[in-house]
């Protein structure tokens, strides 16, 4: 394993105060070269399906991956690359998109717990409850569609939020959910250079929505947001990580390394057989051996 990926310094410890613009958006490669790029990514991949066997074999934890960032940070490639080797019967990807007329009359994490992981399987959310806190923070007019009761929207209101995220967190790591949470942390800049990439990419322009640019107005406001509910909600039984976003390779390396270090902190083994198992094995296979016969 190569030495240098130091997960650590990119986990948001609880109680800090995150300040975004002193967080890199790029870091130093950790690999030597693009053969060695893939070479580190392989190994993890490899050792995520070996890890993600020995999760469902268990059948007492979930992993839930949070991810979130602004658009073009590359969070579908992250996802797709990460977690090329793994299953797919034991890992499910959710999109959120815009809450529909029956998930309005509910509270704003129902329609989360109805998509969570079931024991033993990956659950990646791409976007998810965080949006509650941050999309909604920037454009607070939308809340007059959640059909809330009365009441002042100021600093409480979001407080009281993030509160009930935590205890909602808690609760799912408590029955055995394990919740990582990753920011894509990309630049204004490489966010402009991609969305051009994309207009003038032959196949990618569909890609490419002028909503985003009307967002993409609102950067300082999202990245004050965002520094609110990280502060906030990274805490010890779900912690945020903030990973630079500006070379897809880098961050696609740093967030295996952290999914393979989390997996492995769980302490997960293969189930053992039963004296009573062996016995019935045994027989099962003599029989099997005497087909031949």
């Amino acid at each position: 394993m190569n030495p240098r990926i130091e997960v650590s310094r990119f986990r948001v410890r609880p109680g800090r105060r995150v300040h975004l613009a002193r967080w890199p958006t790029s870091v130093e490669p950790i690999y030597e070269s693009k053969s060695h790029y893939k070479e580190l990514l392989s190994e993890h991949v490899e050792q995520l399906d070996e890890l993600q066997g020995r999760l469902y074999a268990s059948d007492t934890y979930a992993l839930l991956l949070i991810f979130q960032a602004m658009d073009a940070a590359g969070k579908d490639g992250v996802i797709r690359h990460v977690m090329s080797g793994v299953d797919p019967q034991g890992c499910e990807v959710h999109s959120f998109k815009a809450p529909s007329t029956e998930e309005l009359d509910h509270d704003f994490l129902w329609r989360i717990s109805r998509a969570l992981p079931e024991r033993g399987r990956v659950g990646i959310f791409n976007r998810s409850h965080y949006e509650e806190v941050v999309a909604l923070k920037v454009h607070p007019e939308w809340l007059k569609g959640q059909q809330l009761p009365p009441g002042k929207r100021g600093k409480q209101f979001w407080r009281t939020r993030y509160e009930d995220i935590n205890a909602f967190e808690r609760h799912l790591d408590r029955s055995g959910t394990k919740i990582v949470k990753f920011f894509l942390h990309v630049s204004k800049e490489e966010q402009k250079r991609r969305f051009i990439a994309r207009l003038d990419t032959p196949g990618k322009e569909w890609k490419f929505k002028a909503s985003d640019v009307a967002e993409r107005a609102h950067w300082d406001e999202y990245m004050q947001a965002f520094e609110d509910a990280i502060t906030a909600t990274s805490t010890t039984w779900a912690p945020w990580y903030v990973i630079p976003a500006d070379h897809k390779p880098v961050m696609q390396a740093i967030v295996a390394r952290v999914l393979v270090e989390t997996i492995q902190g769980l302490g997960l083994s293969w189930p053992e057989v039963s004296d009573k198992d062996r016995i019935a094995n045994a027989n099962a296979r003599h029989w099997l051996e005497a087909e031949d016969e």
